[in-house]
């Protein structure tokens, strides 16, 4: 059975230690958590949900809009339930979000087609191996707070990313918290890496940006290790990122410096059903 609700602390006493036993597979629904916890408001419209079997969770939902609904470990027999559970309460879903099997099989039991795709992996770090690249890494500052801003922009626009989050409180929140990473050559900022909070853990690092007049340079990798470093030291046992599998650049990058693949995800739009 579904049950729902737009209260965080709800949603976390029943979902939080089924979200758990699977951390790493479970980041983004354990990261949002976390998120919310460290002050990050919740989104008008918001609702989240759990899907219990003889009195036991094992399979969980949430949306933030105006982010996709995230589909979080669940089994298939759920799916079906979901979807009908979904229309009769009249709860929006234009984009889902999740393993590639779970959304695949949601789209089918929504009845739906997918106009859009945007596939994802999820890594997890083993060895790391710090890349020998001219600079060295800090933590950001809030005197920093344009340039990390203009970045956080930049990086929202390069990958078609509807956020909808206001964008300075995000910032300055972010650099408040330590999350945000810079990579130094000579003066001048050249790379940008975050790092979620800690949550069962394990932490995400993300977004990684750089412009694109300092690519090719291995800025990239080596604010990401930086930050991996970090959020070992400061945080957490591990470390996860995901990646655009539509860019083979970045996927190479992020294994050269020890992260290996753990499973697929994807974002995908949904058209309206007929």
């Amino acid at each position: 059975m579904w049950t729902f609700s737009s209260d965080v602390a709800e949603y976390a006493k029943h979902a939080e230690a089924f979200l758990r036993r699977e951390p790493v597979a479970n980041t983004v629904a354990l990261t949002l958590l976390a998120g919310l916890r460290s002050g990050m408001p919740v989104a008008e419209g918001s609702f989240f949900g759990w899907w219990s079997e003889e009195g036991e969770v094992c399979g969980a939902v949430f949306r933030t809009p105006p982010r996709p609904l995230y589909l979080a470990g669940m089994p298939p027999s759920s799916l079906v339930p979901l979807a009908g559970a979904l229309r009769e309460r009249g709860l929006d879903v234009p984009e889902i979000s999740g393993p590639v099997e779970l959304g695949d099989a949601f789209v089918a039991a929504w009845g739906s087609t997918s106009s859009r795709r945007r596939p994802e992996r999820l890594y997890r770090l083993g060895t790391l191996v710090m890349p020998e690249v001219p600079g060295a890494g800090r933590r950001a500052d809030m005197g920093d707070f344009p340039l990390v801003m203009n970045w956080f922009q930049a990086f929202t626009d390069e990958v078609s990313l509807i956020d909808g989050a206001d964008l300075a409180e995000l910032t300055r929140r972010r650099i408040a918290h330590g999350d945000v990473h810079l990579w130094v050559d000579g003066d001048a900022p050249v790379s940008l890496a975050g790092v979620s909070p800690e949550a069962a853990g394990m932490c995400r690092v993300g977004p990684v940006y750089t412009p694109p007049s300092c690519r090719r340079r291995g800025y990239g990798a080596a604010v990401t290790a930086y930050a991996s470093r970090m959020a070992l030291a400061e945080r957490c046992q591990e470390v996860v990122l995901f990646t655009d599998l539509n860019n083979p650049t970045s996927n190479a990058v992020y294994q050269s410096i020890g992260y290996e693949p753990v499973s697929d995800y994807a974002h995908i739009a949904l058209d309206p059903v007929p």
